[in-house]
């Protein structure tokens, strides 16, 4: 069966992770993917040792179901094939600087009119229309601009990155649904757009979800900061033997653990009872809390909170992931045998479809790897290609 996006073609000129990844997902659900790279190839390519040169580990979890073709665009033979490669895609996706791109002779309304159609998909670190529209942007910056360090203060003491390149991940998947959207228009009306997806508004729109808090009433006076969330006193629990994440939701969960650890009259108290009071008070139910699940083993809770429907679960290290037995079940580890990179452990779309079910049909591939197939595609003979690449236009 083939993937929901199958016969979607999509011209992928991004790099490092945010744009990787969102073109993974949605060449998962079976879209073809050009991934354009520069003679020296994604960045990723060399982070981490492989097996075979420009073959790195980060390159090989973000870079299955695409193909590679190796254009220098600094090269007008490059531009004119890229301009070729235009009117047979669906999407055009970038993650240059908007001066970059337009430098490039790439802008909008270029490839707008090479295919009216199109989906022209932006992503980078500032939308185009503000001050910081010409600054670099990395995971890092936007972790720092979008408040993500700064709330870390609360926890850490101090400003902190976050243990996983998350302003890409989560710019990644803005991307994935933001083309799908613009995909949805393009199929009812025959239109293309123009797509922005920037990681900094990207981020504080999702940080602001539950951190706008008070500010929803008062934007200039009101307290922004999720209490619950900030606290130092939210964390994995200690029990007699080892920790746990426990989660008590509902009133009646609540009520629950009260019973369980011996506080019945606890679930009376006003401060307690209901959730807006609870919301209100975590600075002295949490030690509350803390002290309940420190006179049980991890077990014992696991066992009687399962009973009960409280959610609670393990503290895993990532080496605990590989050993998980739903993640067993469900397939979530998939191993591969690659040409050139022998057995590769890869982890599985975590999408279900029952009629078009997301499949790994490409792995990730070699620096230039379909340059040949993907020209001949689109009309190019032996020697125009060997013309291309006597000048290294095309590698």
């Amino acid at each position: 069966m083939a993937g929901p996006l199958k016969g979607v073609r999509i011209l992928d000129l991004t790099s490092v992770v945010m744009g990787p990844y969102a073109m993974q997902i949605l060449g998962d659900m079976g879209a073809d993917i050009i991934k354009v790279e520069s003679p020296q190839g994604d960045i990723m390519r060399h982070m981490g040792r492989g097996r075979s040169p420009a073959m790195g580990p980060i390159h090989l979890a973000v870079n299955r179901n695409k193909r590679s073709l190796v254009l220098d665009l600094k090269q007008e033979s490059a531009k004119a094939v890229l301009a070729k490669l235009i009117p047979t895609a669906d999407v055009f996706i970038h993650t240059m600087r908007p001066s970059a791109i337009e430098g490039l002779g790439f802008g909008y309304e270029r490839v707008r009119a090479l295919k009216s159609s199109i989906v022209y998909c932006g992503a980078y670190g500032f939308g185009k229309d503000g001050p910081y529209a010409s600054k670099a942007a990395y995971d890092d910056i936007i972790q720092g601009m979008s408040g993500m360090c700064g709330i870390n203060t609360h926890l850490a003491g101090k400003p902190q990155y976050s243990p996983t390149i998350l302003c890409d991940k989560i710019g990644g998947l803005t991307i994935a649904y933001a083309i799908l959207g613009a995909l949805f228009h393009q199929l009812r009306s025959g239109e293309g757009q123009f797509v922005e997806v920037p990681m900094f508004e990207t981020m504080v729109s999702f940080l602001l979800i539950e951190h706008l808090w008070d500010r929803v009433h008062d934007s200039k006076h009101g307290q922004a900061g999720y209490p619950r969330i900030l606290t130092q006193l939210r964390k994995p629990h200690q029990t007699k033997n080892g920790y746990l994440c426990v989660v008590p939701y509902t009133d009646k969960n609540w009520r629950d653990l009260f019973e369980l650890g011996g506080r019945p009259e606890l679930a009376k108290d006003e401060r307690y009872a209901t959730a807006t009071g609870r919301s209100l008070n975590y600075e002295t139910l949490f030690p509350l809390l803390a002290e309940i699940m420190s006179e049980r083993t991890s077990e014992e809770w696991l066992a009687d909170m399962g009973r009960l429907n409280i959610a609670v679960g393990p503290v895993n290290t990532l080496e605990d992931l590989f050993e998980d037995p739903h993640l067993a079940a469900v397939g979530a580890f998939v191993k591969v045998q690659h040409p050139s990179e022998g057995e590769l452990t890869l982890v599985n779309a975590p999408v279900r479809y029952s009629a078009t079910p997301c499949e790994l049909t490409q792995l990730p591939p070699h620096l230039g790897e379909h340059c040949e197939a993907i020209l001949t595609e689109i009309g190019l003979g032996s020697d125009e290609i060997a013309e291309l690449r006597s000048t290294k236009a095309v590698v």
